[in-house]
């Protein structure tokens, strides 16, 4: 039993090797000429202006999400579309267009909420 865990650990360490040997040879082949511009902050082309700490607003993070759900959920549909033809000719069309609706039935609750709770709004009003 010791030799299943001398496996792993020989696993392990090779790996790490592996890792060590990968940024040693890095280091050792790639040029070192810092100087000031290279150090300063990337602003896609522009020069820096102001500190990195700001606040951002949260909408930006949760439009990005719920844009990432759904992109991915068209993912998912995307092979059942291309399948969807096979399973006509199979019998089983009905029951795959039901489970179709289902899944964008699922997901348009999910739009509606977050419509509803005013996720996809820009701008905020206060509340009172």
């Amino acid at each position: 039993m010791l030799f299943d865990f001398a496996n792993v650990l020989v696993f392990m360490a090779v790996g790490a090797a592996f890792v060590g040997v990968t940024l040693l040879i890095g280091r050792l082949l790639r040029p070192s000429n810092p100087q000031p511009r290279k150090l300063a902050t990337y602003e896609c082309g522009e020069p820096a202006s102001g500190s990195a700490w700001i606040n951002f607003n949260i909408r930006f993070y949760i439009i990005a999400l719920i844009f990432i759900v759904f992109e991915v959920e068209i993912a998912f549909i995307f092979p059942v579309a291309t399948a969807f033809r096979r399973w006509i000719e199979s019998g089983q069309g009905l029951f795959a267009f039901i489970e179709i609706l289902l899944f964008i039935g699922i997901l348009f609750i999910g739009l509606i909420y977050a419509w509803a709770k005013g996720d996809l709004e820009w701008v905020k009003g206060t509340r009172a």
